[in-house]
């Protein structure tokens, strides 16, 4: 062998050799460990709302897939804007995640002055579920449906409150499309989480909500509280005697409220790709499935790319209502 091909040799046996220790550096093997330490996953709303049954859900099962704890962070007030700028200032590293909302991302940036731009200052992940929402009301209100609720709130304008989980929370929203295509005004109280609204709906200080069926359907059951109609454009598998209200005397009305993960803008590409996966693995589980579809919420699961693209498109559908409707931070 002559000299020259020794020595192409000997330097092609260094650059694999330089090759494999990259591929053994710390930041690599970090890369390849991800998540090594606990998770924190932000959830804007007290505890104990639809938002809240749902990210613990999926933290349980992310914890299980990781060996490593994701702890759920209550960050509630001013409608969810306090746990959203919370998220999108947290370290950009893939250990702070947020399970965001349709008021949290597309709703607020339209009613608050925020310190942050949701769409810009967070980067989307999956969605992780589309909830069915319900109109409920404490059974002491008299009305048995919907025709019976509009009659009585026109006989008493202002005098029939509804609770919600904050100005400009989807529940709030949803009150608030109600009030325009029924033509009736209904009262809204917001309170700092749905938490604390069923709370006082099921002890009768306000009369009604409309909120996620996740968290309305266990009172339902038991009947400390009365559903008047479905807020989607068909009925709920769950609620099958229960109409919709376009079926119960507002024609067009329909509402579906999602909830998804998002971090901070500025993770890694890699780690929103782990964190993607990870998230549409553990919603592929049956058993999780199950318990998802028994709360009234579907299972979704999807792209970043498509997250992000229906972030956008809600916002712009969010912005064109709450500017015809004048609806304003209170």
């Amino acid at each position: 062998m002559n000299s020259g091909r020794r020595a192409w040799l000997r330097q092609a046996g260094r650059l694999a050799l330089a090759a494999g220790a990259a591929a053994c550096t710390p930041a690599a093997h970090a890369e390849d460990a991800f998540p090594d330490k606990p998770v924190r996953m932000i959830v804007a709303f007290p505890a104990g709302g639809g938002t809240d049954i749902v990210a613990r859900l999926i933290a349980e099962r992310l914890t299980a897939l990781w060996g490593q704890q994701v702890i759920v962070d209550n960050r509630g007030g001013a409608g969810g804007v306090i746990g959203t700028e919370i998220a999108a200032r947290s370290a950009p590293d893939g250990y702070t995640i947020f399970m965001a909302t349709l008021g949290n991302m597309s709703i607020n940036p339209h009613l608050y002055k925020m310190d942050v731009d949701p769409s810009r200052d967070l980067a989307p992940i999956s969605n992780v579920v589309d909830v069915n929402f319900v109109l409920v009301a404490n059974p002491k209100l008299p009305v048995h449906n919907v025709k019976e609720l509009i009659a009585l709130a026109k006989q008493k304008p202002g005098q029939i409150n509804y609770s919600s989980s904050g100005v400009g929370g989807a529940p709030h929203l949803a009150g608030e499309l109600f009030n325009d295509m029924a033509g009736v005004k209904l009262a809204h109280i917001p309170y700092k989480g749905s938490g604390p609204s069923f709370t006082d709906l099921i002890g009768g200080q306000v009369s009604l909500t409309f909120d996620s069926l996740v968290q309305a359907l266990p009172y339902i059951q038991s009947g400390k509280l009365r559903a008047l109609a479905v807020l989607a454009s068909q009925r709920s598998p769950l609620l099958p005697q229960v109409p919709t209200l376009a079926e119960a005397g507002v024609p067009g009305y329909s509402f579906t409220n999602w909830f998804g993960l998002l971090a901070p803008a500025g993770t890694p590409a890699k780690r929103i790709g782990k964190l993607n996966a990870a998230v549409r693995q553990v919603l592929q589980e049956p058993a999780v499935r199950e318990r998802l579809s028994a709360m009234g919420a579907v299972p979704a699961g999807t792209t970043p790319e498509a997250f992000g693209r229906l972030i956008r498109d809600e916002r712009a559908k969010w912005g064109k209502i709450i500017q015809e409707r004048g609806i304003r931070a209170q």
